[in-house]
């Protein structure tokens, strides 16, 4: 599909997405097995006006269609249990939204978070103190302030905590949060910059570690839960924004010596922390294998967070190595902690393949053991900012401030095709599938119905049968479409 210049997809509710073709039609009920089960699909598809669009119309009504693919589902063998799927609210996120209008700004939160109108977000990240994607570099407490006797989180309450609290209520008063600091303040480092990566100085590791103790407490007086925290966004990478590096080595001591003590000792044992924080590969099962099995510090650690930029030189995604850590370590979890498209482009913004990486990523990174998946920052300007380092990137929404509108990407409804319809705590379920023409993954929720979700990436409409015990269903997927069928 040729990129098109800005365009502004008109203010919807997912609800109403229903293709307006005469060939959509309202819940089919499909009993090509005479089991008089309900089965619904909907669909999102290039070059055509589907967009989380209820289209039965694409269910065979007869046996004797032919299909290319099958796609054996036995929920009588489940994996891992769904934590959520959500994004990062960042300080750009929320410098953006306050810029739009009381009525743009309820339909943006309806969007993401609104679980019947919208794609309902149930998972979200936010910084500590600045990252790339906040207008300055600051944190909360006066430079060289050891004791944090000056920390103060008023920076926070202009932009980001209003928008927290917002989307929060918009989720149905529960969100899971967890937090992230890209470094911490510069006098606690080696290079005395808060900047180009750098090491935790050992005489500030106490004073740190109660750092994040007092965030903590701090956003929770704010009325906003924190559940989880990383211990080091990307350890590995020397950034020219706000970066700090942490060996193997240094990430364990810290979780077992500060960090984990320190959150026990505050009355914080109960949050989630999760270790690694960066991405997919050799890295990650390192990480996990010298943590895990360390009794003394694995009792700190939740499980392991990844990125998806592995890719930057030009390599697959690596897949693989979450599929071994989970086999590893099954009694740790995986939470997708982080991606975006990289490298911003305004003629770009209904660029198909950016949503169907996103698409390739989640079900693969569910087929191999993530329980969550977190989005980089949910809303962006046109620009693909503010950024104080000139880092720019896509989002699933943007927001044109100058004409006050949104811009709803193909990525968006990506996503939509899987947290809208995975519901917390459901489980992965074992399925096997004909041909690798289509990608699947798909969850048994607690409310009893599965959710199969069906990728195809080919220029070709494929027919496909979806069975289980009950069920046969014949249904034809678009090129370039994603599916979600729910029964």
């Amino acid at each position: 599909m040729k990129a098109i210049n800005s365009i502004l997809i008109a203010p919807i509710l997912v609800l109403q997405l229903s293709c307006s073709s005469s060939k959509v039609v309202d819940n089919t009920t499909v009993s090509a097995s005479k089991s008089n089960k309900k089965v619904q699909v909907y669909t999102t598809a290039e070059n055509t006006n589907l967009r989380l669009s209820l289209s039965n119309n694409l269910i065979s009504t007869t046996q004797q269609t032919n299909s290319t693919v099958s796609i054996v589902i036995d929920a009588a063998k489940t994996d891992q249990t769904f934590l959520g799927i959500g994004g990062a609210i960042t300080d750009a996120s929320a410098e953006v939204f306050a810029k739009l209008s009381p009525k743009k700004q309820q339909e943006f939160l309806t969007a993401y978070y609104d679980k019947d109108k919208g794609i309902g977000y149930s998972l979200a990240r936010t910084n500590i103190h600045s990252c790339d994607f906040s207008s300055e570099s600051y944190t909360y407490v006066s430079e060289g302030d050891q004791e944090l006797k000056t920390f103060n989180i008023d920076h926070d309450r202009k932009y980001r905590i209003p928008l927290l609290k917002q989307a929060i209520e918009t989720a149905g008063g529960k969100l899971t949060l967890f937090v992230s600091p890209w470094s911490p303040p510069a006098f606690m480092k080696d290079n005395n910059d808060i900047l180009h990566g750098g090491v935790l100085l050992p005489e500030f590791a106490q004073s740190w570690a109660n750092y994040y103790a007092k965030f903590i407490k701090e956003y929770e007086k704010e009325g906003i839960p924190v559940w989880g925290l990383t211990i080091q966004n990307e350890p590995m990478a020397r950034q020219r924004w706000e970066s700090c590096i942490y060996t193997p080595e240094a990430e364990r001591d810290f979780l077992k010596n500060f960090l984990g003590p320190t959150l026990e000792k505050e009355g914080l044992g109960s949050k989630n922390i999760i270790i690694w924080d960066h991405n997919r590969g050799d890295q990650l099962e390192t990480r996990a294998n010298l943590v895990f099995s360390d009794p003394e510090v694995s009792k700190y650690a939740w499980g392991i967070g990844f990125h998806w930029y592995e890719t930057w030189r030009g390599g697959p995604p690596q897949f693989q190595s979450v599929a071994n850590v989970h086999k590893a370590f099954s009694d740790k979890n995986l939470l997708f902690t982080e991606g975006c498209v990289e490298k911003f482009d305004a003629t770009k913004f209904q660029f198909w393949g950016n949503a169907e990486r996103y698409g390739l990523n989640m079900i693969n990174d569910f087929n191999n053991g993530t329980v969550g998946w977190t989005d980089w920052n949910i809303l962006l300007d046109q620009n693909g900012g503010p950024n104080h380092v000139g880092n720019f990137c896509f989002a699933p929404i943007h927001a044109d401030t100058s004409k006050d509108e949104l811009i709803f990407t193909p990525m968006y409804y990506y996503i939509g095709h899987l947290s809208k319809f995975i519901q917390p705590n459901a489980k992965r379920i074992n399925q096997t599938i004909s041909d690798q023409t289509l990608l699947s993954t798909s969850f048994k929720n607690p409310d009893g119905k599965i959710a199969t979700i069906v990728m195809n990436l080919s220029n070709k409409n494929v027919v496909y049968s979806l069975i289980n015990n009950t069920i046969k269903t014949t249904i034809t997927i678009p090129p370039h479409a994603i599916q979600t069928i729910v029964y």
